[in-house]
Order: C-alpha cells, then structure tokens, then sequence
C-alpha cells in the first residue's frame, strides 16, 4: 500500500516523522502533501499513522499504489458543509430571525438524532413569511465554496467523470452551483414560493423530499444512466443522511463530517481541502 499525508499546511518534519515510523521505502513530496511509498499495511503501522495524524494535525489515507481517478465514472458530493461552507438552511432563517432555532434542528438531523425528511419540513414551516429576497442574500453574501472545491471538481471532469450535487437543501441553490462550477447533474428539493415569500413548504424531486433514500437513488439513477455499477462513485458526505449514498460508492469520503459518518466512510479529510480527495490517486 501507499500512505498519503496531507493539511492545509504539511512540515517537512512531519514527512519524516512518518517516513521513519512506517517504514516507507520513499517519499513523493508535494507542497502539502506526500504520498509515502510501499507501506506495510497492518495493525502496527496504521496504529502508527494514526497516532502521528493525530499529532501532526493532518490527514492519512492507505491506498492501492495504481488506484487512479480515471478508474472512477462519477464524483457524487453532498452540497451544505461539504461543496459549500454553510448549512444555507441555517442562514436562510437567520433572516427571519430564527438561526438559532432551525441550527439546532439542522444539527441533530445531521448527527443522526431525528429523521431528516421531518427535520426540513419543520425546519422550512419556521421561514414562512420570510420574503424569497434573502435567498440572493445567502447565495451572493454568505454562501462560499469549500477549499479545493474548484480544483476537485476540475479534476473529475479532466479524468472524465460525471458529477453529481445531491442535496437535501434547495434548488435555488444547486442550480446556480451547477452552472457556476460545469456539474453534469444535481438533484435537491425546492422551496414553495408565493407572491415573493416564502411560504413554509418544501417539495423535493418527483415529489420525494431528497432525504437519505433520494440521496442514494440520485446516486443510482446516474449510475444506471451511463452504465456504470455504484462502486465506481466516489461519494463525498458529512451527515447522517449522506451514509445510504455513501455505502453504495467505492470510496466514500467524510469531509469534516460528523462522528456517524466518520465511523462508516472509507477515507476522512478533517484537515485538507475537498481537492484532498485527488491526492489519493496515482494518475494526478
């Protein structure tokens, strides 16, 4: 196997640290990155990896040495707190003076605590009245892209994969980021509005809310769409209704997720940007 390390900001002393204690017989540096070559994998060593990722503050990743993202057909990202930075739910009822109320819902659906599909529809009931201006709010003010969300999306498309925004939030969102970053698909539900408000009702796609089962179908229906089976997905996610779309992937990634889903995820980035997740193929 190859051991990859990567942060926002990796010090030489770091690689070394690992080279040494996983026995690396060498070492491809990048400037926040190293890909540390023929590592035995067992128990010792990733217990090693481990401790060190821990202490370094960086993120660690066994891999097949010839994996390589042209071995994948499609890249299916989650979009609030894993394509994006914010929960748009969350600042979308910051306008209506509710952020604290709809943030604690949105937490604990995410942790896995109440069903999601229940959690939005209470959720958006709060902005009702809440004028459809503040969404071009959110989106031109508040809303940013995640580090490395631009280059990983590059990527997946020079290595020819489709992508996929699938999202338990809105339309009036993942359209504009489909467009602004040349995503072939997006599926997310779509919040009712009338006479320029919001009126406090959600519908989601063929009038199922995209909860944890849409998700997972969205990823199927572009899998059977451009004949490829699921374990050629790559899966991005950070809540619990993410983990049906992400056992279905080949890689599932955890991105700055909750503890449910750092526990089932294939590989976890805590501390990189989302163009972490090309470091971990030997064809970029």
């Amino acid at each position: 196997m190859d051991l990859v390390i990567q942060s926002f900001d990796l010090p030489t002393d770091a690689v070394d640290a690992f080279k040494v204690a996983c026995v690396a017989r060498s070492v491809k540096r990048k400037l926040n990155s190293a890909r540390l070559i023929e590592i035995q994998d067992d128990a010792d060593t990733r217990k090693a990896a481990a401790a060190l990722g821990a202490y370094w503050k960086c993120d660690v990743a066994f891999v097949q040495p010839d994996l390589r993202l042209a071995d994948f057909r499609v890249l299916a990202m989650d979009m609030d707190s894993t394509l994006i930075t914010i929960e748009c739910v969350d600042e979308i009822a910051d306008f209506a003076g509710k952020k604290d109320d709809v943030a604690a819902i949105t937490a604990a659906a995410m942790r896995g605590e109440i069903d999601f599909e229940q959690s939005l529809r209470r959720r958006v009931k709060l902005l009702a009245g809440l004028g459809a201006s503040a969404l071009d709010r959110v989106y031109d003010y508040r809303l940013r892209l995640s580090p490395g969300a631009e280059e990983l999306t590059g990527a997946a498309r020079r290595a020819g994969l489709k992508t996929l925004l699938v999202s338990g939030g809105f339309t009036f969102f993942t359209d504009r980021l489909r467009e602004r970053l040349g995503l072939d698909f997006v599926r997310s539900n779509t919040l009712e509005v009338a006479g320029g408000r919001l009126t406090g009702e959600v519908s989601g796609a063929d009038g199922k809310i995209v909860g944890a089962e849409a998700k997972a179908d969205a990823l199927r229906d572009v899998c059977a769409m451009i004949g490829c089976p699921t374990d050629k997905a790559i899966a991005i996610g950070d809540g619990a209704n993410d983990l049906k779309m992400l056992k279905l992937a080949g890689i599932s990634v955890a991105y700055r997720a909750k503890p449910v889903v750092q526990r089932q995820a294939t590989l976890a980035l805590n501390h990189s940007p989302l163009s972490g997740v090309a470091e971990w193929f030997a064809d970029q």
